[in-house]
């Protein structure tokens, strides 16, 4: 089944059980997804690639968002950022664990014959798109930094 596909049965049991959070995070969802498809003019699908960034985008703006209502005390508003972050998150890969990450990380160094800080946006470029929507960017800089360090 298509992320589309997925999206509209479970938009449709969001309303059906008036899950207001779910129902708003899977708007948003459809919304970029429109947007990206709309923006170069055709009706075209967009890729599987494509959705994978529009989901880590959204996950990671509501993730933020959390942390700055955290920050601000503000539990009242993080709880549903971080509630829509888990709901979006549903429709991406399967996340790989630091472990798996590392060892991705050390072939890749290996690989590029990487040695210091100055050969980091190499490997980091190499990471990213091998990993692309089963690691969060910002763990991914964290090992990566660690390991060339």
């Amino acid at each position: 089944m298509s992320l589309q596909e997925d999206l509209t049965t479970a938009l449709k049991s969001a309303m059906k059980s008036k899950d207001q959070q779910a129902l708003s995070a899977l708007r948003a969802i459809k919304a970029e997804i429109l947007l990206a498809q709309t923006e170069s003019g055709s009706k075209e699908e967009i890729t599987e690639e494509q959705e994978i960034k529009i989901l880590s985008k959204l996950v990671k703006q509501r993730k933020d968002s959390a942390a700055i209502y955290t920050e601000q005390n503000r539990n009242d508003l993080a709880e549903p950022e971080l509630a829509q972050a888990e709901i979006i998150s549903q429709f991406l890969p399967a996340q790989l664990s630091e472990a798996e990450i590392e060892k991705v990380v050390v072939e890749t160094i290996q690989k590029t014959g990487a040695e210091g800080m100055k050969d980091m946006g190499k490997v980091m470029g190499i990471v990213n798109q091998q990993l692309a929507g089963q690691a969060d960017g910002k763990t991914i800089s964290t090992i990566v930094r660690a390991k060339l360090a």
